[in-house]
């Protein structure tokens, strides 16, 4: 009788220990095959609502400081801006930080005028259209410095 009892309790421990293991990789492989891929995955983009941008919180991020710096020689009209950083958004608009004739950097948005007769036309990733008026032709094109590798 004693060998009975103890083979149930056996076959028992056997069988739930299967079982456990059965679980265990149910629940492994719903998990692998269930969550998305980290390749694959889509990024969803809400597109923000036309919220008004403040002109010096967007300095400050980009890096903005209060210290004047000396002024530069101006030999053309381009090269009396330095693009200094770009917010571009998918609706033609964001804004540019500018530096001009070597003072420190301030913000713009796409069609407020940067100086006498030029206004910011348009903005894009690592760079800023300046024109004489917002559908007129570019007068030219502001460009980011290439980031430096170290």
């Amino acid at each position: 009788m004693l060998t009975n009892l103890h083979s149930r309790g056996w076959s028992r421990s056997v069988t739930f220990a299967v079982w456990a293991l059965v679980g265990a990789s149910a629940v492994y492989w719903l998990l692998k095959f269930g969550a998305a891929p980290a390749g694959d995955s889509v990024a969803t983009v809400a597109t923000p609502s036309a919220a008004p941008a403040d002109p010096l919180a967007v300095a400050r991020l980009l890096g903005a400081s209060d210290s004047a710096a000396p002024a530069a020689p101006v030999a053309s009209l381009a090269s009396r801006f330095a693009l200094v950083g770009v917010v571009a958004t998918a609706s033609r608009g964001g804004a540019a930080l500018i530096a001009l004739d070597g003072k420190p950097a301030k913000p713009y948005r796409v069609g407020s005028t940067v100086d006498e007769g030029l206004v910011l036309q348009s903005v894009a990733p690592r760079r800023a259209v300046l024109g004489s008026s917002l559908d007129g032709p570019a007068a030219f094109t502001l460009e980011l410095q290439p980031p430096k590798r170290s």
